[in-house]
């Protein structure tokens, strides 16, 4: 509750919008300061007495080093949750807090499924015809292996297929040019592999040019890249409200309509949201963990990680 620039309002706001449209049966936990928690919820007219509030004293700051926070601050909000989530007393996890210590809390309390190399988090990208893309990773490998840009392929089409509902994804390796042999050592040397692989439909390069149209659902890439892809992407919506553009298109390229991201790789659901996340955001980020749970997600990426098809070499 404590996590992002406008705490903990906004995440109570998120949780009123998410309580008028609720059908299903999920009980939220929100942690973090309690007396601000309970002004706020009171405040939105929502019932205390259908929460569970676990106090946390601490709080960890945007900025603060992630590794050093969680160590110093063991009652802070994220400390607390992670703690909550390896022990089984939640089933998914939840915050627009420090990005880099909701990595590190994710790798070592909950730790990443046996086989994945490295845990990504993806991006959405809107397309002209309405569909939604996927982009990993963005940020959180900045250098990679081969063997870590297939991984992120098979990552994502197990997302894809299972929360999007996308039957055979097609995932497409982002490159300077579509002919097979274009690009850097690192593209090069993932083609190959990505096309090889029985685990996806990989249908090979893909071009900057064609990120926002529909000829792949999965684009794969190292976390450098996707980084500045995703941040130019976000560009675009303040572009368009800064000159007074209406329309339908780049509206959806506004963060707000999809929540966080989930933590692919880990053993249970771990969502983080924008530092700048507002009470729309809040509730879909809760929408994504119940249909991470729903679907299995994490069963389904456990399974393909056991099968011999994903072994990578050494």
């Amino acid at each position: 509750m404590m996590g992002g620039d406008y705490a903990p309002l906004e995440a109570v706001k998120g949780i009123q919008l998410y309580n008028a449209q609720k059908d299903k049966d999920t009980h939220l936990v929100l942690v973090g300061d309690q007396e601000l928690i309970l002004k706020h919820l009171n405040e939105q007219g929502l019932d205390p007495a259908s929460f569970t509030i676990v106090h946390a004293s601490q709080v960890i700051d945007m900025h603060e080093h992630p590794t050093k926070a969680l160590k110093e601050k063991q009652n802070s909000s994220i400390a607390i949750g992670f703690h909550l989530l390896a022990s089984g007393k939640i089933d998914a996890f939840i915050s627009a807090g420090n990005t880099g210590a909701m990595m590190v809390g994710a790798l070592f309390s909950v730790k990443a499924i046996e086989g994945v190399q490295r845990p990504t988090i993806g991006a959405y990208l809107p397309r002209e015809n309405g569909k939604l893309g996927w982009l990993l990773d963005v940020g959180i490998n900045s250098d990679c292996k081969p063997e870590n840009l297939l991984q992120f392929g098979i990552l994502g089409s197990l997302f894809v297929q299972h929360v999007w509902n996308v039957e055979k994804p097609r995932v497409a390796l982002l490159n300077i040019g579509e002919e097979e042999g274009k690009g850097n050592i690192l593209t090069q040397a993932a083609y190959p592999l990505l096309k090889a692989s029985e685990e996806i439909n990989f249908i090979g390069n893909l071009e900057g040019r064609d990120i926002f149209v529909d000829k792949a659902d999965v684009i794969v890439c190292e976390g450098f890249t996707g980084n500045v892809i995703l941040k130019l992407s976000e560009s675009i919506y303040d572009i368009t409200v800064r000159r007074n553009i209406k329309d339908e298109y780049f509206d959806k390229f506004h963060f707000e309509q999809y929540g966080g991201v989930p933590v692919l790789g880990v053993n249970k659901p771990v969502i983080i949201g924008h530092g700048i996340s507002f009470g729309p955001a809040f509730m879909n980020m809760i929408v994504m963990a119940e249909k991470m749970i729903a679907t299995d997600l994490l069963g389904k990426i456990k399974e393909s990680f056991g099968a011999k098809a994903v072994q990578t070499p050494e």
